[in-house]
């Protein structure tokens, strides 16, 4: 995703650091039973909000601010540990969580951390993939969330071309669907447009590849539709790319082999949350109704609240969603 700055207090410094100690150290009890007990289906169509953003001292709105959303992913879950609203989140004191927890599963919202972002760069920096998924599914865990969205963003290992990247995400999409079984977690991936088109650049295949290896242990793709300067209107986001990534819209990503019915379409929030590709959520809601009306259904994600919010969703679903 488009990330800014971190700003953090240091109070939350302090406490995303001892967040990362107890995730590491500290297993969950009655784990089994726990695991067994425990069944979130994961929600189809998808409607899924990132927050990244310092919201208030209780980290997520009332869940009314997000009504029409289904998804709130807590932004971001870093190889060093919790950062912004993961952090936040996870300082809270338990009974604030469990209480938050409550209110948005009566809103039927789930919660699920986003794993690495722009700035993070696993496979480059030779991050282990199977230690690092098993210490983020703790996480999850530890905090009693729905899942985990994989944002993997690391252009410098995709671009290699030689098949490192793809392997890593395989491997770590399998490892953490051993901990975060199918039927019980959300898993999402949020790969670039690009990564799901057949394109010269990414010799190895790039998400194309990630989805023939593990694609059915992977619920849906928060597709960003954003940042490449493309997909400005209608026609490039759903039917017809421009160079240099041509076949990554919507309807071509399918026609390369990736499930339609895991497409979901993702924007930015506003103008100043990508560098571009925003569209008006308005437009957007007319591009939705065109893409439903050729069988589309997947839902939709923004990057991210509170420039995407209740009446943005809303407005974005055009008549196809209600």
């Amino acid at each position: 995703m488009f990330s800014f700055t971190r700003i953090i207090s240091s109070f939350y410094i302090a406490l995303a650091l001892a967040s990362v100690t107890s995730v590491i150290a500290v297993p969950v009890a009655n784990e089994g039973s726990h695991l067994e007990a425990r069944a979130v289906k994961a929600p189809s169509p998808a409607f899924v909000i990132y927050t990244d953003k310092f919201v208030s001292a209780d980290v997520l709105p009332p869940a009314s601010q997000l009504a029409g959303w289904n998804v709130v992913a807590l932004s971001f879950l870093t190889l060093k540990g919790p950062a912004d609203q993961a952090a936040a989140y996870a300082a809270l004191p338990a009974a604030k969580r469990t209480s938050t927890k409550a209110a948005y599963k009566k809103a039927g919202i789930n919660i699920i951390v986003s794993a690495f972002g722009e700035t993070d760069k696993p496979t480059t920096s030779g991050a282990d993939p199977v230690s690092t998924a098993n210490t983020m599914a703790q996480f999850v865990l530890t905090n009693q969330l729905d899942g985990i969205d994989v944002d993997y963003e690391d252009l410098d290992a995709m671009n290699k071309g030689d098949g490192k990247a793809e392997a890593w995400v395989s491997t770590f999409t399998t490892t953490l669907r051993k901990k975060l079984p199918k039927g019980q977690f959300i898993l999402s991936h949020a790969p670039l447009a690009p990564w799901l088109s057949p394109n010269a650049q990414f010799k190895a295949g790039a998400y194309l590849t990630v989805n023939k290896n593990v694609g059915s242990l992977i619920d849906w793709y928060n597709v960003q539709f954003y940042n490449q300067g493309l997909y400005t209107d209608c026609e490039g986001l759903l039917n017809k790319a421009g160079s240099p990534f041509l076949k990554s819209s919507l309807f071509e990503i399918a026609a390369n082999g990736v499930d339609l019915k895991k497409l979901v379409i993702g924007k930015p929030g506003s103008a100043a949350d990508a560098t571009n590709g925003f569209i008006a959520p308005a437009t957007l809601g007319t591009c939705v109704d065109q893409a439903h009306a050729k069988g589309w259904s997947a839902g939709i994600m923004a990057f991210e609240f509170p420039e995407a919010d209740a009446a943005w969703i809303k407005a974005a679903k055009g008549k196809s969603f209600k």
